[in-house]
Formats: C-alpha cells, sequence, structure tokens
C-alpha cells in the first residue's frame, strides 16, 4: 500500500512540477486551432491587459477569459524574487544573492520554489527572471537581476527559467534591452553597437531562449532611438530575440507602448499590459485602439491571430490548460481581505529551508583576521564559538526588524534590508530580522546589549568593552515607479556610501571594540573604507537574502554554515572606476552612449590596471583549497578543462572555482572574461577532479558583418582560479 501511495505522489508530483509538457510544435497546433474559433473581440481581450483600475483585475497583469474555450484569464504577477502583493508566501532572497551563491544547483532549486508558490496560487506567468546588466553600480534595479557579467547573468536566468518552467509557470524574461537605470527611464534611449548589444545584452536573453522561456518583456527605454516596444530591430520577425529561435510572446512592461495600435502590432509586440495608459504610456491597444486597426487593415487580421497563438502557445505547452490551479488571491486587496483572496498558503518548509540556504550561500566573507587562543578556538574574528564571547553588542538598525507598512512598493529602509523597492520586492511578513535570530541562538551564553538605529554615540556606548560586537549596514535602492524616493533615492542610488552614516558608524564601534564585526546588506556595491582598521576583524557582505536574513546570518557568523559566497561584482574605492554613470539631469529624455562597450566592472578595472578593494569572484571560507593537475582534451571544436581541487584546511566547505578565458590580442576582447563556474563541495582532506565545458560559442566573438560568432584563430589562454584576481592554474589552447 505504502509503495502504491508513493507512486501516486510521485506521478502527481511530476504534473505540478509541470514535467508533462507539449512540445512547441504541439503546442502551436492547440493555439492555433483555438485562435480559429475565436471571434475578433475574443482574440483582442487575449492580446490587450484588462487595465490598471479595473475592479475585476486580480493580479497585476490580467487578460480576458474565454470560458467556451477553456482558456482562463492568464495571471501575471510580480515578481523575480516572489510574489508581491500576496499573502502566505515566501521572501526569497535577491537575484544578485541568487548570483552571489555562484551554484546553478541553488539557482535552478530557487526557481522552482517559486514556480510551485506561483502555481500553488493559481498564477501564470512569474515576471520575471530579471536579466538587465549591471551597467552602473548605482543602477537602481541591478539587484533584480544577476550582475554586470553577462556570463554569470545568463546563467543566473537559465537555471530561474528551468526551475520555474519545470512547474508548469510561465517565465517572463524582461526587460528587452538595455534597460540600465531608474532616471529617465520612460524615454531614455540607450545606444549601443551591435557587437555590445551581443556580447553584452543580449546574452543573457540568448541564453533565456535557449531555455525555452514563454515570454520577453520589452522595455521602458529607447533602443538606438526607438522605443523598446516598437522597435523592429529587437522584437520583429527578422529582429535579434525571433532570428535566435525565441518562441514565445512579447508583452509590453507596464505602460511602456507609445504611438499607435499598428506601430506597436506589427513591429512585434503581442500583448500590451496593462491595458491602459499609465504614466507617460500605454494605452495603445486599449479602448478601441487596436480593433481600429484591424477593421481599417493597418494591422492585418493574420498578424492578429500570430499574436494570439505566440501567447497561448506557452500556455498549452506548459500544460495550463489542465489541472492547473484556478487564481486564488486578490493583488488588489494584498492585505488579504477581499473575497476573491482564499488565503491559501503556498509556503512549505522546504521553501523555508532553501531561502535560509541561498541566503547563507550568498553571504561572502570578504575578511576574517581571525585569532585563536591556546586551544584553538576562535577568541577574534570569525567563526564566533558560542560561549566564548561573553559580552556581545548588536548595532545598527539594519540589525532590527524593518517597517512592513511601506505601501506597495516596500519603499522604506528603516530596518534590516533584505529586498529593494519597487515591482521587484516580495513579501516581508516573515522576515526574521538578525536581531531576533541572534538573540534566540545565544541564549544565556552571553550577556547582550544593542543599539538599533545608527545613532554614532550610542553605537558606541553599546560596543564600549565588549568581546565582540556586530555591526549591521546598509545600501538600499529600487524601481523609480511612480516618482518614488527613498531618503532622497529615486530609484538609482545617489553614491556609493552606505546609507545612515554606517562607515562612520563601523569606525565608532571599532574605535571601543577590537572585536568589530561587519555585516553590510546591500544592493549593489559600496565604498568599505572601514576593511583596513584592525579592529574590524570580519566583514561579511550579504547582499539582499530574503526573508531567512537572521537565521542564514547567524549561521554563517557561527559556522553552521561555512561560507561560499562570491562577489558578482567588484567593490571598488571610487565610482569613477566603474566607467560609467547614472545620467540623474537632463533637459529632456537623454541620449546615453554606452561608449564603455565590452568593458564593464572587472573588465575595466583589469584594463586600466585599477586593483579594486574587492574584486570579482572573490570570497573567503573558514577552510583552505588547493587547486592542481590542470589538463586539457579536445572533441571536435569543444574543450574540457579538468584539474583537480583538495580541502587542505581543518573543517569542511565548498569551493567556488572559475575559469577566465583570455583571447588572441586581435579578437579584441577584454584581458579575462568569466566563461565557467563550479561548486565543489569538500570534506577535510579529500581531493575531487573538476571538469569545466568551453565550448565553440564561448571562445568565440560577435562578427557584425556576419552577423554570426566567430571563433578567432590563434592562442587562447585558460585561467582556473578562486577569482578574477587569484589564478591558481594557467595554460594556453591553440586554435
Amino acid at each position: 500500500m505504502l509503495t502504491i501511495l508513493l507512486v501516486i505522489l510521485g506521478v502527481f508530483a511530476l504534473r505540478i512540477r509541470g514535467f508533462v509538457t507539449r512540445s512547441w510544435d504541439d503546442a502551436y497546433g492547440l493555439a492555433n486551432k483555438a485562435a480559429s474559433n475565436m471571434t475578433l473581440d475574443e482574440k483582442l481581450g487575449i492580446v490587450t491587459g484588462t487595465g490598471q483600475l479595473n475592479a475585476n483585475r486580480r493580479c497585476v497583469g490580467d487578460t480576458i477569459a474565454i470560458p467556451r474555450l477553456n482558456i482562463p484569464s492568464i495571471c501575471f504577477q510580480d515578481g523575480p524574487a516572489g510574489l508581491r502583493l500576496v499573502k502566505n508566501v515566501t521572501g526569497f532572497p535577491t537575484g544578485i544573492n541568487a548570483a552571489s551563491t555562484f551554484s546553478r544547483r541553488l539557482m535552478r532549486a530557487r526557481g522552482v520554489a517559486i514556480g510551485e508558490e506561483y502555481r500553488g496560487k493559481g498564477a501564470h506567468v512569474f515576471l520575471g527572471p530579471a536579466m538587465d546588466i549591471m551597467r552602473n553600480p548605482k543602477a537602481g534595479r541591478g539587484w533584480e537581476s544577476f550582475g554586470p557579467d553577462p556570463y554569470l547573468n545568463g546563467e543566473g536566468a537559465y537555471e530561474t527559467i528551468t526551475g520555474v518552467q519545470s512547474t508548469g509557470v510561465q517565465a517572463c524574461a524582461k526587460h528587452f534591452l538595455a534597460n540600465n537605470q531608474e532616471h529617465w527611464r520612460y524615454g531614455l534611449s540607450a545606444n549601443l553597437d551591435d557587437r555590445t548589444t551581443h556580447e553584452i545584452y543580449f546574452y543573457p536573453f540568448l541564453r533565456s531562449i535557449e531555455a525555452g522561456v514563454s515570454s520577453i518583456m520589452c522595455a521602458y527605454n529607447r533602443f538606438n532611438d526607438t522605443s523598446s516596444c516598437h522597435n523592429a530591430g529587437l522584437i520583429g520577425p527578422n529582429g535579434l530575440m525571433q532570428t535566435s529561435g525565441f518562441k514565445g510572446y512579447v508583452v509590453s512592461d507596464w505602460g511602456a507602448t507609445h504611438d499607435s495600435a499598428a506601430d506597436n502590432a506589427n513591429a512585434g509586440l503581442d500583448m500590451e499590459q496593462p491595458g491602459d495608459y499609465i504614466v507617460i504610456g500605454g494605452g495603445a491597444f486599449y479602448n478601441g485602439g487596436l480593433k481600429n486597426a484591424v477593421n481599417s487593415g493597418s494591422v492585418s487580421q493574420a498578424r492578429l491571430n500570430q499574436m494570439v497563438t505566440h501567447i497561448l502557445a506557452p500556455f498549452y505547452r506548459l500544460g495550463q490548460d489542465a489541472d492547473f490551479p484556478l487564481t486564488n488571491f486578490d493583488a488588489q486587496k494584498r492585505d488579504g481581505s477581499g473575497p476573491r483572496n482564499l488565503n491559501i498558503n503556498v509556503r512549505t518548509p522546504g521553501h523555508t529551508a532553501l531561502s535560509r540556504e541561498i541566503a547563507a550561500a550568498s553571504s561572502v566573507l570578504l575578511k576574517n583576521a581571525r585569532g585563536l587562543d591556546a586551544s584553538g578556538r576562535t577568541i577574534r574574528g570569525l567563526p564566533a564559538l558560542k560561549g566564548v564571547a561573553k559580552t556581545v553588542a548588536i548595532v545598527g538598525q539594519d540589525a532590527k526588524m524593518l517597517n512592513k507598512d511601506c505601501g506597495e512598493l516596500n519603499e522604506c529602509n528603516d530596518g534590516t534590508m533584505v529586498v529593494g523597492w519597487g515591482s521587484g520586492s516580495n513579501s516581508l511578513d516573515f522576515v526574521v530580522p538578525p536581531i531576533d535570530a541572534l538573540t534566540s541562538y545565544l541564549g544565556n551564553s552571553a550577556t547582550l546589549t544593542s543599539s538599533l538605529s545608527n545613532n554614532l554615540n550610542d553605537g558606541a556606548n553599546a560596543a564600549k568593552g565588549k568581546d565582540m560586537t556586530f555591526v549591521f549596514v546598509n545600501a538600499m535602492s529600487g524601481e523609480l515607479g511612480f516618482y518614488d524616493t527613498v531618503v532622497n533615492n529615486m530609484g538609482d542610488r545617489n553614491e556609493l556610501d552606505l546609507w545612515w552614516s554606517g562607515a562612520d558608524l563601523v569606525g565608532r564601534v571599532a574605535a571601543v571594540c577590537n572585536n568589530t564585526i561587519v555585516i553590510v546588506h546591500s544592493v549593489g556595491p559600496v565604498y568599505m573604507p572601514f576593511s583596513t582598521n584592525p579592529n574590524v576583524t570580519a566583514i561579511i557582505y550579504a547582499g539582499a537574502p530574503g526573508e531567512q536574513t537572521g537565521p542564514a546570518i547567524v549561521d554563517v557568523l557561527y559556522g553552521v554554515y561555512n561560507p561560499s559566497g562570491r562577489m558578482p561584482f567588484s567593490i571598488a574605492d571610487n565610482e569613477g572606476a566603474y566607467g560609467t554613470s547614472i545620467v540623474y539631469n537632463s533637459l529632456g529624455f537623454p541620449e546615453i552612449n554606452y561608449t564603455e562597450g565590452l568593458f564593464l566592472d572587472y573588465r575595466i578595472l583589469d584594463r586600466n590596471k585599477v586593483t579594486p578593494r574587492y574584486e570579482f569572484g572573490f570570497g573567503l571560507s573558514y577552510t583552505t583549497f588547493g587547486y592542481s593537475t590542470l589538463s586539457v582534451s579536445q572533441a571536435g571544436d569543444d574543450f574540457s578543462i579538468s584539474f583537480t581541487i583538495t580541502n587542505t584546511g581543518s573543517v569542511d566547505g565548498t569551493e567556488k572555482p572559475q575559469l577566465y578565458l583570455g583571447y588572441p590580442p586581435s579578437a579584441g576582447e577584454p584581458a579575462k572574461v568569466l566563461r565557467g563556474f563550479e561548486e565543489v563541495p569538500l570534506a577535510v582532506g579529500i581531493t575531487t577532479t573538476v571538469t569545466v565545458a568551453l565550448d565553440r560559442r564561448s571562445m568565440s566573438v560577435w562578427h557584425t558583418p556576419s552577423q554570426s560568432y566567430v571563433r578567432p584563430s590563434g592562442t587562447f589562454t585558460i585561467y582556473i582560479g578562486a577569482s578574477i584576481k587569484d589564478i591558481r592554474l594557467t595554460t594556453t589552447i591553440a586554435v
């Protein structure tokens, strides 16, 4: 009986995870059949959102149901780090934290868990992942994506999409294309050359297409002076995404359409959301706009049918026409009070545990000046040992419970920072702040003193003479939205300083406590002048870790979890080193020329011989690892790079080896570019062989005349290391 039950449960799990899927051809067959049976108004209801303020709207985006054809209202819901405006869901770690894990396993598991919650709530479309390149470290929404490196961004996108869609939920890759700052986003022009477009900004979208993504969201900004949502070069039948094999549909960002319905539809836009005018755009298809265009012939019936089938094919492909839960929440009643909100709980112990693991795995140990007593116990630095420090101070408002009533976009920063603000934010209902987790863990093993503000005098008084002080500091950013500002920051950050005089707070505390441990919660790079202070014994960059921030940081601080996170960007000592800027002031929408080309983050730092404070890929562990025995084998055009790693330290740990590629000089590439990474858990004394694949495209550059990837001839250099600066093994390949 038990065996039969397990088999039944196994089949059920497969079905709810969407493994019973159709081919694209079969899905299009069903979509074409459905479209052929629709009236004009029914077709229009599929391609046009229901309107931002429609009382019948349940999600942040909806279409009109066709019950007679068994087509429900398709529900689109924010956002990249879990369901927004919905109760009884998990506040997952952000995209930038997923990137910090350098773990495809965790990236995919996060996608699966998010998909399971979307499915459980009856949301058909996950509005994510975001894969906007962090062109400038102050970019407001950089934390939603996976950082400034196109390869890491692409792997984050691929694994997230694969995970989400394995549950039968559609993923929507966004924002297409070159959506890299919040100021002036509704009309700025991002001006890029063809090679930079392909190798940097389009590359993550190419990986999303290879993952079979259901939809792609066109962005607010113009691309080379044409609005993204009616830019045929991007979204048209001969445009960038279609010629790369995209089979899903193009949906507008909310209010990103301009000009006429015909302009947008004929350029390649399949669906307009939310359907009406919002902020300074939208409403092109709405209120008869598209219907009149079809009736007048400016949009053909064939094109309208194509729009409908593009939208319905992913619906059928992922089996959403059978056994998909009804939408059971109401985003317009986010407090759960509305009669349409069934208050179904999709949280699971597994999702909570996964969120905690990702938050811990994404914590990057930047400094650890560890001090030991005669018996080898840690008395300064990390991992802290419960009971060794008898007096402990917890300082900084970032340690306390955050404000859960900041509005629909979570637009405030007066407690622990777990996620940025905007449509990419998520549920704060189950946040466990560091102060609660530390207090619970330490119990009576230490006398605790706290100063949960950033008052410099109070912080110093709390820390004075203590055996150990934890200082929690942060920096936040978010979406411009309806011109929301948080502490005078309008989406993009104003500077790279920590908020609330965080660096000064660390300095004041370190002046009175010689065992000061700093935890940084931030959306991106921040200045860390305190890193060389001898009384700052350890620094952890914890990013934007989601609801399990407190338990996860306790796991890392006390050695329950050996840190293995890696920096997904570089931390330089001045903003100018990054070679880009945010355009804050402009007489009208600015023209932003991406003159830096391929040289972002570590690429431009290397070119200009700038040594960052902490480099891309960097991260310490409580153990040490040795690298040896590099070898290369070839099969056709592909190469396998093998090497061994040994845990040479005293505790179990996980190493994150990285492969960087140096091209022949004639290729015109940066000195080193990331082309591989692995996750290698190792017990003490254990050695294992690691193999990284290097295919032809990974060794190619975009060749504009032929519009293809071409591998240059010459000698390539393979760099294997623990970061872009910590190269352990090197060899060459001649092709």
